[in-house]
């Protein structure tokens, strides 16, 4: 079941540069910077309870940040939605027609089971489902 909105992603070009911004202009915590391998990105946090902002960059210049950024100079990325049971979700989802852009849940930030949505399946939006590890 989802629970909460957990984060909205942005996908920014200098990821020092936003981190700085997010910081010193806007006064958020900062909970430091994780790379996932596995998604060729970068990510920051900034815990606004019961929420987060994160943003993300590409890893080394590769991966699907890299190509967004091709196309487009930053902005919104996606919604994430945190689930307790990503499994039953995916299969609720996947009942009603909904695309993914994976087969099934892989490892994500904060050592999370993550998938995303295919945004044809919601509008426009991509969508992330984030259950927390144990």
């Amino acid at each position: 079941m989802i629970t909460a909105l957990d984060h909205i992603a942005i996908a920014v070009p200098d990821l020092d540069k936003a981190i700085k911004r997010f910081m010193e202009d806007f006064g958020l915590p900062f909970e430091g910077v994780e790379e996932v391998a596995s998604a060729k990105t970068s990510t920051a946090f900034f815990p606004l309870p019961p929420t987060s902002i994160e943003l993300v960059h590409p890893l080394n210049g590769e991966g699907p940040i890299a190509k967004y950024l091709e196309k487009k100079p930053g902005g919104l990325h996606h919604l994430c939605f945190r689930s307790d049971d990503i499994d039953a979700d995916v299969e609720h989802l996947r009942a009603k027609g909904y695309q993914f852009l994976s087969d099934a849940p892989t490892l994500g930030a904060h050592n999370c089971k993550v998938i995303f949505i295919h945004p044809k399946s919601c509008d426009g939006v991509l969508i992330e489902l984030s259950q927390p590890s144990a």
